[in-house]
């Protein structure tokens, strides 16, 4: 399968944030949302070199006649459902869909896709035009010639894709990032560590190595005998709680969200969540070109 012309659809930070990375990468991208104020405000936050690449429509004949079409509108069931069910019976049958849900079951979004062996999850991470990781998550349906495709993607746009064989809650990252998130807060509702001093012992510690080296990788490096006994002492120790951590649980119920709203963990208010993204977004492109070379 030959992929050059895609469409995005939605407009938010990840949906114009992937067009301007197919733009930049050579392909044919058109930018779809249903409202045209959200179009004309994206057009400003384009890279220079994407600017004159994208077309941007609320038209819906802009989902004929593309070799993918990725959906990236709201992250809510119904409204993908909805937009499934009006949109796919205009996909062309060569045609490849794919959603960027960060979670929701790509199983059950298939029910509403008219040809669910040419529909899988392309899950991208925020910001987009720094992580390279795309999750490809297979429906039970997906043919494996679509996913090798959607994989062979990733790479030409200089991606690192991971295959999700099996749809599960979360796919990979996410239950990976949650999991430490709950051992995380353990410990600092506990009074073993400080906010500042988990973020520490992940920034300068495992964070740093699992740049480099996977967690399976780090065993190996470690010896999987030293993680065997280690296993062996700590595994029934770890927090295993089934409901929502403490601590996350109080910040949602105060409306402290983090950078969106001025406070979470940290204080964002006044100038620092601008300065707080920035140094963020510094960071990861020096580790990007640290490690992958100067981003395309």
């Amino acid at each position: 399968m030959n992929i050059r012309k895609i469409t995005i659809a939605g407009a938010g930070t990840m949906g114009y944030s992937m067009a301007d990375i197919f733009a930049r990468n050579g392909y044919d991208v058109i930018l779809w949302n249903h409202r045209q104020t959200t179009l004309d405000r994206v057009r400003t936050k384009i890279s220079p070199e994407a600017a004159d690449k994208i077309n941007y429509t609320t038209e819906k004949d802009a989902f004929k006649g593309r070799d993918l079409i990725v959906e990236s509108i709201v992250e809510d069931l119904s409204a993908k459902l909805a937009f499934y069910r009006e949109m796919s019976p205009r996909i062309d049958a060569d045609a490849i869909l794919a959603t960027n849900t960060s979670g929701l079951s790509i199983n059950k979004l298939a029910e509403a896709v008219t040809l669910p062996e040419r529909f899988l999850g392309m899950h991208w991470f925020n910001p987009p035009t720094m992580i390279p990781l795309i999750e490809i998550i297979k429906n039970e349906k997906t043919r494996p010639d679509v996913a090798e495709t959607i994989y062979q993607l990733a790479l030409d746009i200089h991606k690192k894709p991971a295959l999700i064989e099996k749809d599960v809650p979360g796919f990979a990252a996410n239950r990976v990032q949650l999991a430490v998130i709950r051992e995380v807060l353990s410990l600092v509702r506990d009074g073993v560590i400080s906010v500042e001093g988990a973020d520490a012992v992940m920034k300068y510690g495992l964070g740093f190595r699992w740049a480099c080296l996977g967690p399976l990788e780090t065993a190996d490096f470690g010896g999987l005998d030293v993680f065997y006994h280690i296993s062996e002492y700590l595994m029934p120790d770890l927090e295993d709680s089934h409901d929502v951590p403490q601590l996350l649980r109080e910040k949602f119920q105060a409306g402290d969200y983090g950078v969106k709203t001025g406070k979470g963990f940290y204080d964002y208010s006044g100038d620092k969540a601008k300065k707080a993204t920035s140094a963020r977004d510094q960071k990861l492109q020096a580790i990007y070109d640290a490690i992958y070379g100067e981003q395309k």
